[in-house]
């Protein structure tokens, strides 16, 4: 009895060519791989080196001349020596009753100031996208230019607004047989507050009308068919739409608001109110440029950079959090 030998067919482990197109596969795509990290460095090669000179060194930098202070020995005058002191610098700005009083005066302001610039800038943007807002182009020109005038101009013109004897508001005012202070003791902050919301309330508000251009027309026209008036649409159709973007400029306003500097600087030439240490911006001024005490400015630096990132990291956890128990 005779058998037919059946043709031998090649395997993977045969070395007819399974191996060699399986080495030859997995080289080509290590090959991709090592093409796609290398665009990836390129293209995040600018963002890293801004980052590394404009906020690492820069904080680098701070962090270790907190640790230092300059010491004269011999009454004072001897030459100056730099020594380590430790935690000694961030004991002096945590006990300073200036600098936790420029904290609470911060804070005050960010209650005031945050609120109004978020549900302002979104209303107007919500006006706008509503088409209420008739010539819309030129009213989007208006609101956004004063953002378009520098925050030292800005202070300047509202101080000439706020200065009595020079100023046509408070004549007004007075004409009415009205007296008020704008820089007195209880409207100094919101004073501030005003400055800050005429200067960027325009370009906060672009970012939401643009948030708002994305909102895909067919929702909003299934919630008019659904018989939502404009007023319920806005609230509960479009604001929700636009999470993200209301998030990003509260964490944005509220970066900002900590280092308030420019506006109370100004006005402290014509308020006695507003003092040298009025914030801690205006505190680590103080500390650096009239006190020469370069260890101190930097500590109350690194203390005023750790409680923006903390209140920023509050502001996404909760928001995140409030997504989470929402989508379930």
């Amino acid at each position: 009895m005779t058998t037919t030998a059946q043709p031998r067919v090649p395997t993977d482990s045969s070395p007819t060519g399974g191996p060699a197109l399986s080495d030859a596969g997995l080289r080509a795509r290590r090959a991709a791989k090592r093409r796609q990290l290398g665009a990836c460095a390129v293209l995040m090669a600018p963002f890293f080196a801004l980052l590394t000179t404009i906020f690492l060194i820069p904080v680098g930098t701070a962090v270790y001349l907190s640790f230092y202070s300059d010491d004269q020995p011999g009454l004072g005058f001897g030459p100056e020596n730099t020594v380590f002191v430790g935690l000694r610098s961030y004991a002096a700005v945590l006990t300073d009753p200036t600098f936790l009083g420029g904290l609470g005066t911060v804070a005050l302001y960010c209650l005031i100031y945050i609120p109004l610039m978020v549900v302002g800038s979104l209303a107007l943007a919500l006006l706008l996208d509503s088409g209420v807002v008739r010539l819309r182009a030129f009213a989007q020109l208006a609101l956004f230019l004063p953002h378009a005038v520098p925050g030292i101009i800005a202070a300047l013109i509202w101080l000439y607004l706020y200065t009595p004897g020079i100023s046509p508001v408070i004549d007004l005012f007075a004409r009415a047989d009205i007296t008020i202070d704008f820089l007195g003791i209880h409207t100094v902050i919101p004073s501030i507050v005003n400055i800050a919301l005429w200067s960027n309330l325009g370009y906060n508000m672009v970012v939401f009308y643009a948030a708002l251009q994305a909102v895909p027309r067919e929702v909003i026209e299934a919630s008019v068919v659904d018989g939502a008036g404009p007023v319920r649409t806005a609230l509960h159709i479009k604001t929700p739409l636009v999470r993200g973007s209301i998030v990003m400029v509260a964490i944005f306003t509220l970066i900002w608001a900590l280092q308030l500097f420019t506006e109370p600087m100004l006005l402290s030439q014509s308020s006695p109110m507003i003092s040298s240490r009025f914030s801690p911006s205006m505190y680590i001024y103080d500390a650096a440029f009239t006190r020469n005490n370069y260890g101190l400015a930097a500590a109350a630096s690194v203390v005023l950079l750790a409680c923006s990132i903390a209140l920023s990291y509050g502001v996404t956890r909760f928001t995140s959090r409030a997504d989470a128990e929402e989508a379930r």
